[in-house]
């Protein structure tokens, strides 16, 4: 799954924003917490909390920063899921930035594969196009999907 989203603002910013994923909660309501758990020059072992649908997930991920090419990738080392994975990309296109998130994953269970992937899918790419929708608000400063924080 792929979504992206283009917004006015500083790429430099935008991917600084992204990168400061313990601030996700104050902006994007569908998460409850994402704590680092370690953390290294270009990389971090982060552990997250949300509800998507109603449903509540937990996994540990590791997220590689590679500044040089304005990408964050991730691949979940703990978790629900037997396989979730992605990554984030930064572009500058037309005097905007355009931001992409890729997300991979696999329930790990083959008689539900069928049934519940469709599903989770779609739950999957209105999560993150409202992960994406958040971000252009705090980034844009319209406060739509909550407070941008100024401090």
């Amino acid at each position: 799954m792929e979504v992206s989203e283009t917004m006015r603002g500083d790429r430099h910013r935008v991917y600084e924003l992204i990168a400061d994923m313990e601030s996700y909660p104050r902006f994007m309501p569908s998460l409850h917490r994402v704590e680092v758990l370690e953390r290294g020059e270009d990389w971090t072992v982060t552990a997250w909390d949300t509800s998507i649908n109603g449903m509540r997930f937990r996994w540990q991920e590791r997220d590689v920063f590679d500044r040089e090419n304005w990408r964050i990738g991730y691949s979940q080392v703990a978790g629900d899921l037997k396989r979730f994975e992605g990554e984030w990309r930064v572009e500058e296109t037309a005097g905007e930035v355009k931001v992409t998130l890729v997300v991979d994953f696999d329930f790990g269970v083959p008689m539900l594969q069928a049934l519940l992937n469709p599903v989770a899918a779609l739950k999957l790419r209105q999560n993150g196009e409202s992960m994406l929708r958040a971000l252009k608000s705090r980034c844009e400063g319209t406060g739509e999907a909550g407070a941008p924080d100024h401090g």
